[in-house]
């Protein structure tokens, strides 16, 4: 049994292990030393065309004003299963070796021989999907060390509020409309529905600072409800990612948990900030290069394993690694290393996400994908519906801008996608379920901006009316 359970798993049915022992009887007649090497060129193309997807994707979307995440995803959906199937995972689609673009290639151009393809196809997608893994893995490490601490304990009761709203309507909405309305499972309607909670505060905080309302009332309230947002997200994902793992709802095991989770999250942010002075002493005492990287990957590597082997998920223990490390002084030296790290893994999870993603399932042409279409159109409404009433919540303030703070917990961003990878990466997400929620994220993504800039422009103009009358 491996040491760290799997949190992204591309093959829909069953793991990859198995999957190689099978493959192994189509090279027999070729030597480990033969295959070896068609498996690690096969790895470097798959990362040519990934770091090419994400940046060309990135790059265009930053150039209209876009997050660049938007821009991974759709070039992931470029050059997977959707449309060129250039790259692509055993068990995606139904795609095998004999389908993969990259596969013919290398045949064609590397001399790969043809009994090899199958082999070198399966550990090509080990290897990718175990890269992936580490990406996501550092995503909530650097969510976790860019949060604060202080902020998180000084925010009032209104972000509270507004965060805990944000995350129980949406949820409540969405797992009980997909149940009653389209006869959703219930596992996979919870998790839908959880990943209809997040929020990216990314995006909006970069809205925000352009429009120059970061400092605003409605701003620190959007910036404060959207860290305690991210936490109660992380939580909620660990808690029904595990719970699927069971395969069956038991309240007492939501509530155990829940309470795991929470135990945990407190547990080693309390302890970590007990060990975070000999953290920074023993950074000081190292004399080799990497130090305090190294340390810390070591420190968040840890805490992922501790919350994994007691069943929650490891990207919580993570984002926790990240929290503690966040007190300590060297922070802005750590973040400063942790990016060109993050920028070389936290791609590849993105790009996978949206290669494995079937859209055509979502084709209104084909009878079957109506359904699709219509469930993604219901989680597009109840995602944007069930943050735009949080600012309704916020009480005590006279002339605030209820609709902007509504409207700038929109967005799912980088962290809805974390959601979509872990349900699809599980099996329990159904095809058309899947796309429907990539759609969400994309939708609620786009759309949040430029009607944050709206909602503000127009209390700008109601304001000075206000004043004159």
């Amino acid at each position: 049994m491996p040491l760290f359970p799997p949190l992204l798993w591309f093959p829909s049915e069953v793991s990859l292990f198995p999957l190689l022992a099978q493959v192994q009887e189509s090279a027999q007649t070729l030597s480990d030393a033969e295959v070896e090497p068609f498996i690690l060129i096969s790895v470097l193309l798959s990362l040519v065309v990934i770091f090419l997807a994400s940046k060309v994707g990135g790059e265009l979307c930053a150039r209209i004003d876009l997050p660049p995440v938007l821009g991974e995803l759709v070039g992931g959906v470029v050059v997977g299963l959707s449309v060129l199937k250039l790259l692509a995972f055993p068990g995606e689609g139904g795609m095998g070796g004999e389908d993969s673009l990259i596969m013919a290639f290398l045949e064609r151009t590397a001399g790969m021989p043809h009994e090899a393809i199958t082999h070198v196809f399966a550990s090509q997608g080990e290897i990718i999907s175990t890269l992936s893994e580490l990406g996501v893995i550092l995503l909530l490490f650097e969510i976790g060390l860019e949060s604060d601490l202080k902020e998180l304990i000084r925010v009032g009761p209104q972000a509270a509020i507004v965060a805990t709203v944000g995350v129980a309507v949406p949820f409540a909405a969405g797992t009980l409309g997909l149940i009653a309305l389209f006869h959703v499972d219930t596992i996979p309607a919870i998790f839908a529905g959880a990943a209809l909670t997040a929020t990216s505060i990314g995006i909006t905080a970069k809205v925000l600072a352009e429009i120059q309302q970061l400092s605003s009332k409605e701003g620190q309230i959007i910036i404060g409800a959207a860290v305690l947002d991210d936490v109660l997200g992380i939580i909620v994902l660990a808690v029904v990612a595990s719970l699927v793992k069971t395969g069956e709802v038991k309240i007492v095991g939501i509530i155990w948990l829940i309470v795991g989770a929470v135990v945990f999250l407190l547990g080693a942010i309390l302890l970590g900030r007990l060990f975070s002075p000999l953290f920074v002493t023993l950074v000081n005492n190292l004399k080799t290069r990497g130090q305090l990287l190294i340390a810390a990957l070591i420190f968040a590597f840890l805490l992922a394993y501790i919350a994994a082997a007691i069943h929650l998920e490891a990207i919580l223990g993570a984002f926790a690694a990240g929290l503690v490390l966040a007190e300590t002084e060297k922070r802005r030296e750590l973040e400063e290393q942790v990016v060109p790290l993050a920028d070389f893994l936290v791609p590849i999870f993105f790009v996978v996400v949206g290669a494995q993603t079937d859209l055509s399932v979502l084709n209104p042409f084909v009878p079957s994908n109506r359904e699709g279409l219509i469930i993604a159109t219901f989680l597009v409404a109840v995602a944007i519906v069930g943050k735009v009433v949080t600012g309704l919540t916020v009480f005590g303030q006279d002339k605030l801008n209820r609709l902007a703070i509504g409207i700038g917990m929109i967005p799912r961003g980088e962290v809805g996608l974390v959601f979509a990878g872990v349900g699809s990466a599980t099996g329990v997400l159904s095809d058309s379920l899947d796309a429907a929620i990539i759609v969400m994220v994309i939708f609620t993504t786009f759309v949040a901006p430029p009607l944050l800039r709206v909602a503000f422009k127009r209390s700008a103009v109601e304001q000075p009316v206000e004043q004159q009358s």
